[in-house]
């Protein structure tokens, strides 16, 4: 059996005991012993609460460099819709993405794009339910990994399409193989993540036996190569972004109305989340059809591992959506193919954790 993993970590030479983690962390999974925090991996759901208010940066994220980048022949990015309140709104993001290639990769996929798929795919996924009301959005692995935890009753509420992260990488791992000529193993694909839960998902995934996902480098590592190397790019080539639809995902609430259901509960902060999954294995809220549940405050723009402050990130998500307003470029045909394959979906069953 494969050891689960866990990217949040503890230097203890930095730790003095002060109990703010063991305080502030959702699951009880930290105890303070002989003046030093020690993490109980089995209650551990890796939401980086600990990482925001440990005052001595002793709660830290397993990560990985770009020096992982040289053992693969062919290195793609995903970019994550988070990125995009990381900027300005006159930031050309075709600069930006530029940006990311200059640190080494020969190729960036947008996490957007994906999510517009799955919005497709839960738009028509809805019609037809059949699962336990309300369905329950799989976005955010660390309310997976709670709900596994806690909530073990709900499992079977959890819809079983894949995060946007994954279908992005193994559209691109695909796609690569089939225009380059190129085997599995060459190539290498990197998520820039926002948060610890998306490393853990990787290393540890869950619905699925092995991510398509090699390696995580978060927002903040890279952030200031990004910015120089988009104010020095040149020409950039046109690359294929998400529709206002995907990029709203990375808000709480941004994926609820992108995929138009009428009745639904957006929550965004661990705590709120804990609370409202509490009514629902109660049977309180059957009457709801779809529960979007984030760990962060504010949504993924809200992840420690994010540059800008969560409530301006958000509203530029938000304004940026508004201006595009595009239609998704992806057709529903292709969409549901996708998903009538096997291709966007879970392939293993969610085992529960509870205590």
């Amino acid at each position: 059996m494969v050891e689960y993993f866990h990217s949040v970590v503890l230097d203890k030479d930095k730790c003095n005991g002060c109990t703010n983690c063991m305080r502030r962390c959702p699951t009880e999974a930290i105890r303070v012993r002989n003046k030093k925090a020690i993490i109980i991996k089995d209650r551990c759901i890796d939401c980086g609460e600990c990482i925001r208010v440990c005052p001595y940066h002793a709660q830290q994220t397993q990560l990985d460099t770009l020096d992982k980048l040289k053992k693969y022949k062919y290195k793609i990015a995903i970019s994550p819709m988070t990125l995009y309140g990381q900027f300005s709104l006159d930031k050309d993001m075709n600069k930006v993405f530029e940006g990311i290639k200059m640190l080494g990769f020969d190729e960036v996929v947008d996490e957007g794009y994906a999510a517009d798929i799955i919005t497709l795919i839960i738009r028509e996924s809805l019609k037809n339910n059949k699962q336990p009301k309300p369905l329950i959005s799989s976005l955010c692995p660390a309310v997976l990994r709670l709900i596994q935890i806690s909530f073990p009753s709900l499992i079977d509420n959890i819809i079983r399409i894949e995060s946007p992260m994954e279908l992005a990488a193994r559209l691109a791992r695909k796609n690569a193989m089939e225009k380059y000529n190129l085997k599995s193993e060459e190539i290498g694909i990197f998520y820039i993540t926002q948060c610890p839960a998306k490393v853990t998902s990787i290393k540890t995934p869950i619905g699925i036996k092995n991510s398509n996902v090699d390696g995580a480098i978060s927002i903040k590592q890279i952030y200031g190569d990004i910015v120089k190397n988009s104010n020095t790019a040149g020409k950039t080539e046109d690359f294929v972004m998400g529709s206002a639809y995907g990029i709203n995902w990375a808000r709480a609430g941004g994926q609820s109305k992108s995929i138009g259901v009428d009745s639904y509960i957006v929550v965004d902060g661990i705590d709120n989340v804990i609370k409202v999954l509490e009514e629902i294995e109660l049977g309180k809220l059957n009457n709801i059809e779809y529960f979007e549940g984030l760990a962060c405050v504010g949504g993924c723009v809200g992840g420690p591992l994010c540059v800008e402050n969560p409530f301006i990130a958000k509203s530029r998500i938000r304004r940026l959506s508004e201006k595009h307003n595009d239609e998704i470029k992806v057709s529903k045909e292709y969409a549901m193919e996708l998903y009538n394959s096997g291709f966007a979906c879970w392939t293993e069953e969610i085992q529960s954790k509870g205590l």
